[in-house]
């Protein structure tokens, strides 16, 4: 997930709390619940995105779910484990199955407030150097190297 110019975490939670409490949007029920949860789930990605980036330039390019696996080298562990558990929900939150029932009004609401909390804790992190929380000190990725039948 890569923000685009002029998204801001703080716009997608007044637009997650918008499709929550305000009935004229113009979508169903479960349309508005849908759409909160994909903006309160992108509004977690860039959060991520930002603390990834401080941490290790140029993690932008890979997938959010190898991110969600990065993150617990660079945060606390419980804090890594809550960010990808709330993210797992809103990735299901999101998506319409014919099958399902889409997320409840309460459910969103839970998991509003909970982006709340981890975009303020990763917001703290990113703001300064973060080393991973192994104490080892940070280095750029090395560039791999494959090695072929004719080397070995």
């Amino acid at each position: 997930m890569t923000s685009t110019p002029g998204t801001s975490i703080e716009g997608l939670l007044l637009t997650a709390d918008r499709l929550l409490s305000d009935p004229s949007v113009g979508a169903t029920l479960a349309g508005r619940h849908r759409g909160a949860s994909l903006a309160l789930r992108t509004a977690l990605e860039i959060a991520v995105d930002r603390t990834l980036d401080a941490a290790v330039p140029g993690l932008a390019v890979i997938t959010t779910r190898a991110k969600m696996l990065c993150l617990r080298c660079y945060i606390a562990a419980a804090t890594a484990r809550r960010v990808n558990t709330v993210w797992s929900h809103l990735c299901l939150g999101c998506h319409y199955h014919q099958y399902e029932t889409g997320p409840t009004w309460d459910q969103v609401r839970t998991w509003r407030s909970e982006v709340d909390e981890l975009v303020g804790e990763l917001g703290s992190l990113s703001s300064r150097a973060v080393a991973p929380s192994d104490g080892t000190a940070r280095r750029s990725p090395e560039p791999q190297t494959v090695r072929t039948r004719d080397q070995n």
